[in-house]
């Protein structure tokens, strides 16, 4: 009785208004600059001249930007190939070497691990720098290279740690009954552990996946090579350096748009597509985010 006299109060209707209210408004936020960009994406050059940058609801719909990005000879093509490349290979090899240091690292018996823990700890507050990281990647030979923006960020020490964690919480007496049965332990981890750990993994996957789809700053600094930079170098470049003929040249060719380039609603479509895809993805699995690292935060 107390608590339905709570629910009907008028004090609890009003709270909860406010709180609906507020939320709305957050959200409203939120979604105002992406519809500005969507809209701003298919307003025509004549249409933005007479209202201004910003429009929420053109009077006209047009398709000039997109038909430049998408056509033949686009850059936005190698841009998602290369993407796709880092996100494939780059979150595989991620999985796989964070896995491995992080199961090697909850074995307690492991000589050295007290200090190996620390040192991975140390990482998370301290760095090299810029400079020494560049300098170590030219040595090794992967300036203008893929491989340079998948290698020297294979382990992240917080999901690592995360992924420890977890492992924790597997019961010793599964590895010991697999070892007395003749299992090596690499067949242990593989064949036991990893699939007992398809919850932390599909949340670190998930990190590291976003983390290569969002990243331009290593793009910047170790691709010369237009055709091998990911999407949002390319994203980042038209707003910022490139120009329309930049982006395709195939496409200005064509006289609509040789001596009035649609600019602006071709950095508005490159925004577009540059992130629909993940807008699309991660509502359906932005749940294993906070299952993940709540699993992975308890120590059994």
């Amino acid at each position: 009785m107390t608590a339905m006299k709570i629910k009907t109060s008028r004090s609890y209707k009003v709270f909860n208004a406010c709180n609906i209210i507020f939320l709305l408004l957050l959200s409203l936020s939120f979604l105002l600059p992406m519809i500005t960009v969507v809209s701003g994406s298919i307003v025509g050059q004549q249409e933005r001249l007479e209202r201004g940058a910003v429009i929420l609801i053109p009077h006209t719909i047009d398709l000039s930007g997109y038909r430049i990005l998408l056509s033949k000879g686009s850059a936005i093509y190698p841009a998602y190939r290369n993407t796709l490349f880092l996100i494939t290979v780059g979150t595989f090899l991620n999985l796989m070497v964070t896995s491995m240091m992080a199961y090697t690292l909850s074995k307690k018996f492991l000589p050295g691990r007290t200090a190996m823990i620390t040192t991975v700890f140390i990482t998370m507050l301290f760095g090299g720098g810029l400079v020494p990281t560049y300098l170590l990647v030219n040595a090794l030979g992967l300036i203008d290279s893929l491989w340079a923006l998948i290698l020297p960020s294979l382990v992240s020490a917080w999901n690592m740690l995360i992924m420890r964690n977890f492992f924790y919480s597997i019961p010793e007496s599964l590895e010991e009954s697999a070892l007395l049965d003749g299992a090596t332990p690499f067949s242990v981890f593989l064949k036991i552990i990893l699939p007992l750990s398809k919850p932390v993994l599909a949340t670190i996957g998930m990190f590291y996946a976003v983390g290569h789809w969002n990243a331009w700053f290593p793009g910047v600094i170790y691709i010369n090579s237009t055709d091998k930079l990911p999407v949002q170098n390319i994203m980042r470049n038209m707003i910022a350096l490139y120009s329309a003929a930049d982006i395709n040249p195939e496409a200005m060719n064509d006289e609509r748009y040789l001596y009035n380039p649609p600019i602006e609603s071709l950095q508005m479509a490159t925004i577009v597509v540059g992130t629909l895809p993940i807008l699309v993805i991660y509502p359906f699995v932005q749940k294993y985010f906070v299952k993940g690292i709540m699993i992975g935060s308890i120590k059994g």
